[in-house]
């Protein structure tokens, strides 16, 4: 099933897992998936590890599991990182035989000091390459406090219309924490004509490290209230998760009266998690 008939239809609750590592037990992902099966998500995506093309391949074989030991819809995610146009068309034919129908077109982290280049520079370019092989419904990525490497609010929603033009068909956000930056967001959006669906990419906190050093990544901020809870609670593993749960579910509540088009839960493999999360906010799908 194509994920963008689904925001069609419904408000829609996803969730992503991770590949295991490259040296990693790949058993854990059977763990995970277990772990999750109390929630019923619209569909499930898969990112896209590093290392190559045993990570490509991992991110499409966990992909058919989902969709067929779980009968859950999956999204593979795909990088412009290190991908030829031979090995781009070599990934979407091996999601094509898996029966994996949906694709997350995404730039990737570059290394440092390095820019963009080769045939897939920017994930529109990538998304206009699935677009003309067919087959596939196209997300993509947005950033509700801007793209890092942006020049300004402005050329980031330019660089976002670019994405739906070249053919993504619906949006994941970037993790944030502050709710109404992400409506204040979705307005200048549907302005700029960025008129598919946009779900809300939500991070729960359970580790303080963790979130500063990943908002740090990406350019999300952290609201002072929030800022002075994690560290009321960075010395308590138990107290922090629990205020993490809370704090998630507080946000995914007030998206929903918002009218938001669906909510993506970063799950980071914590089945555990992400089921309370579900628990406390299942009656709002």
């Amino acid at each position: 099933m194509k994920i963008s008939s689904l925001y069609r239809n419904k408000r829609v609750f996803s969730l992503e897992v991770f590949p295991p590592k490259k040296d990693g037990d790949a058993r854990t992902i059977y763990e995970t998936l277990e772990g999750l099966s109390g929630i019923k998500p619209d569909f499930i995506s898969v990112t896209y590890g590093a290392g190559g093309n045993a990570a490509d391949r991992t991110t499409a074989e966990i992909a058919r599991i989902i969709k067929r030991d779980y009968n859950t819809e999956s999204m593979a995610h795909m990088t412009c990182v290190s991908t030829s146009e031979e090995g781009a068309t070599e990934i979407l034919d091996t999601l094509e035989k898996y029966g994996v129908e949906n694709v997350l077109a995404l730039r990737g982290d570059l290394k440092p000091d390095t820019s963009p280049v080769g045939r897939f520079a920017h994930a529109s370019d990538l998304a206009s390459f699935i677009a003309c092989r067919g087959g596939f419904d196209i997300g993509g990525a947005c950033y509700p406090e801007v793209h890092s490497e942006a020049a300004s609010a402005e050329e980031d929603l330019l660089n976002l219309k670019l994405k739906t033009d070249a053919g993504a068909t619906f949006l994941i956000s970037q993790l944030f924490f502050d709710t109404p930056v992400f409506f204040r967001f979705l307005e200048r959006a549907r302005a700029a004509r960025v008129d598919v669906p946009i779900a809300a990419g939500i991070m729960p906190i359970t580790n303080a490290k963790q979130i500063e050093r990943m908002v740090t990544m990406c350019g999300a901020s952290i609201p002072s209230k929030l800022a002075r809870s994690m560290a009321k609670y960075s010395d308590d593993k138990d107290s922090m998760r629990k205020f993490g749960i809370e704090y998630a579910a507080r946000q995914i509540t007030a998206l929903v009266e918002g009218g938001v088009d669906g909510i993506h839960l970063y799950t980071m493999n914590q089945p555990e998690t992400a089921c309370s999360i579900y628990s406390a906010v299942k009656g709002l799908f």
